[in-house]
């Protein structure tokens, strides 16, 4: 048995462009308001659980949220590919035999009227050192199609996180 490890990331999204890193960026004021709330917490084990919450983002809406291996900087791509378990030589990966939830962590999130919502994933793996670095909001569900797997949209926001 492993040490559990946790790491519990708490702050509000700020203006991305022009600016410094941040701890949590918005690249889209209007789905992802200023403001807005994030957290972000890691269980880790023998496996790696992953729980992400948003508050007062866009309204009754599905975003999608996946674990990045780059930090968020000023630019959505900056934050790079989906961390994967078993890498995909073909990057992005869109191939539904790597770019899948078994193999990646997808958080997608169904907001309330408020703009709240929740997402946790549990994987039988661990991320590897240095190898996650983010977690990316996205505009829409995450698709699993041949071709689409693994995409939703642009990127929205950013939040870095110390993964374990």
């Amino acid at each position: 048995m492993i040490a559990e490890q946790d790491v519990t990331i708490e702050d509000v999204f700020r203006a991305a462009r022009g600016r410094p890193a941040q701890q949590a960026v918005t690249f889209d004021a209007e789905a992802v308001p200023i403001g807005s709330g994030v957290t972000v917490i890691e269980r880790v084990g023998d496996g790696t659980h992953v729980e992400l919450r948003l508050r007062g983002v866009g309204a009754n809406r599905t975003f999608g949220a996946h674990v990045h291996q780059k930090p968020c900087t000023g630019e959505p791509s900056d934050s790079g590919s989906h961390y994967q378990n078993a890498h995909d030589p073909q990057q992005p990966s869109t191939n539904p035999a790597y770019a899948n939830p078994l193999n990646e962590v997808w958080l997608d999130i169904r907001t309330d009227g408020r703009g709240d919502g929740g997402a946790a994933a549990t994987q039988t793996w661990r991320f590897r050192p240095g190898q996650a670095r983010s977690v990316v909001i996205h505009e829409h569900a995450t698709h699993t199609g041949a071709g689409t797997a693994g995409t939703a949209g642009a990127r929205l926001a950013c939040v870095n996180v110390p993964f374990a």
